[in-house]
C-alpha cells in the first residue's frame, strides 16, 4: 500500500529535528539529493513501491519506540532510537532501478508492466555494513549504534550476532523492530 510520500517526509523531517548531531544536515541533504524519499524498502518484498523505504523507515521507528518502552532496561535517548531506526537502511539509497516485465493478466493475456531490479552503484560489504558506513560518513556513531545497525539484519547478515546482542542490546531492538516492521506491519510473506 502506498503511503502519504509528502507526510511521511515532514515526519520524518520533523523526527530528524530530535538529532543533534554534527553531521546531520550534511545527511540530510545528501538524502535529498538520492532517491531515499522515492526509493522502495525491496525489489519484490515489503515495501515494494515508490516510498516504500520512507515508509518502512517510520515503521521500524515506531516499533523501535515501542520495544524501548517495554524493556526499560535497555538504556536508549531519543537521538540514538532516531538514528539507528530512520538511517538503518541507508544501504538501499541508489539501489534500485525500474525495468519493464511482461507478465499475463487475470484473462491470461500479456501486459506490461513496471517492475524494480537491483541497480548498486556503490558496492560495500553487506547490508548492515554498508548502512552503518553510509551514515557514518556524516554522523559520529557510538558504538552501540553502530553494532546495531550493523547487525539489524541478524543472522541473515551476521552468523555471529548473539554476542553482539548480549553486549548492545539496542542492537537486539533494533533487528526486532526491523522484523515487526517487515512482517507485522508491512505483511512480508
Amino acid at each position: 500500500m502506498e503511503e502519504n510520500l509528502t507526510q511521511n517526509k515532514q515526519r520524518f523531517l520533523s523526527l530528524c529535528g530530535d538529532i543533534h548531531r554534527n553531521g546531520i544536515q550534511e545527511l540530510l541533504t545528501w538524502l535529498e539529493g538520492s532517491d531515499f524519499f522515492t526509493a522502495p524498502a525491496s525489489r519484490a518484498g515489503h515495501g515494494s513501491y515508490t516510498g516504500g523505504l520512507l515508509a518502512h523507515s517510520l515503521h521500524v521507528y515506531d516499533h523501535l519506540t515501542r520495544i524501548l518502552k517495554a524493556y526499560p532496561e535497555i538504556p536508549c535517548s531519543q537521538e540514538s532510537a532516531a538514528i539507528c531506526a530512520l538511517f538503518h537502511d541507508l544501504c538501499k539509497v541508489n539501489f534500485y532501478t525500474t525495468e519493464r516485465r511482461n507478465r499475463k493478466d487475470a484473462n491470461g493475456r500479456w501486459e506490461s508492466y513496471d517492475a524494480y531490479k537491483i541497480d548498486e552503484q556503490f558496492r560495500f560489504g553487506g547490508h548492515g555494513s554498508k548502512s552503518m558506513y553510509l551514515v557514518q560518513r556524516f554522523l559520529p556513531l557510538t558504538p552501540e549504534e553502530a553494532t546495531a545497525i550493523n547487525c539489524h539484519m541478524g543472522a541473515f547478515d551476521n552468523e555471529h550476532v548473539g554476542g553482539s546482542y548480549v553486549q548492545f542490546p539496542l542492537a537486539w531492538a533494533l533487528h526486532a523492530a526491523d522484523e515487526a516492521a517487515t512482517f507485522l506491519t508491512e505483511g512480508e510473506v
